[in-house]
């Protein structure tokens, strides 16, 4: 168990005066079955938002906030402590699907929003082919374990070299792409074989040496779950299981169901946001 305080700013100076912008903010993490909330707060500037709250389709905590008033500067800071308690990944030869049970009308129809394409988790026929060469005689979890291990021996994680918009094809045919396109890619070839995968976005502890109390520069990160007779996590970055240092936050289809801010507004432009993590270990 890791206790975890994080504080995830995001801010903007525009250009121009915004006369009025709607928005709404991703960054508050779940409390489910391997974490737990203790104490979560989100403030935003300039304070005279009109705030709200809902949950999404995919279950995400969102915040609203209409600003009907001309405004210059946009600056969130969502602060969480959290409990995650991820127990070591064991493995019941009883509970794992075959491919027969995973492909049955019960499985597909339960889970029919994570076995379709999106525009970003689609790798083109030339990733499927393969795949299907890497899995031939496993099991539906062996196939799971050997696409992660295919693709961390092709993939390297290199920085610029793909955009908030770039799909797994594209990050494919470059071997070369972020946490998003890596998961997005993950995504796809367990999708192309019929296996439900899902997108989660959240944050990674980048130092678990560090001491208690030690705040350390963090980062919002992506990976993935998939579902093989019950769900499991697998961060395709770092080539390993989901642990104690992750803390999820948003779940869905691929990014652009998950990403930490967004919004319209009418006026500004000519801003990048100015974005930090700071987590410190508690316990």
């Amino acid at each position: 168990m890791t206790r975890l305080r994080i504080v995830h700013r995001t801010g903007y100076a525009y250009a121009n005066r915004v006369s009025m912008s709607y928005n709404e903010a991703r960054m508050t993490p779940l409390t489910d079955q391997n974490q737990v909330v203790l104490e979560s707060y989100l403030e935003i500037k300039p304070t005279h938002a009109v705030v709200g709250n809902y949950r999404d389709y995919w279950g995400t905590r969102v915040t609203t906030f209409d600003m009907q008033f001309p405004h210059e500067v946009l600056d969130v800071s969502a602060t969480t402590t959290v409990e995650v308690f991820r127990s070591d990944p064991v493995i019941s030869e009883d509970a794992l699907l075959d491919w027969e049970e995973l492909h049955s009308p019960g499985i597909t129809d339960d889970f029919a929003d994570w076995l379709p394409q999106t525009r970003l988790s689609s790798t083109g026929a030339e990733v499927q082919e393969k795949a299907r060469e890497v899995v031939a005689g496993k099991n539906p979890y062996e196939a799971a374990r050997a696409v992660f291990d295919w693709l961390r021996d092709e993939m390297e994680y290199v920085q610029g070299v793909t955009g908030v918009h770039s799909n797994a094809e594209e990050a494919w045919l470059e071997r070369k792409g972020v946490c998003q396109d890596l998961a997005h890619l993950a995504i796809g070839v367990l999708r192309g074989l019929g296996i439900p995968a899902q997108y989660v976005s959240g944050y990674l502890h980048p130092r678990p040496s560090a001491g208690i109390g030690e705040t350390v520069q963090g980062e919002s990160h992506a990976w993935i779950e998939w579902y093989d007779g019950e769900w499991r996590g697998w961060d395709p970055t770092n080539g390993s299981p989901v642990g104690d240092f992750h803390v999820s936050v948003a779940r869905g289809r691929d990014y652009r169901d998950v990403p930490p801010l967004k919004g319209i507004l009418s006026g500004g432009g000519g801003s990048e946001p100015h974005v930090s993590v700071e987590i410190t270990r508690l316990a």
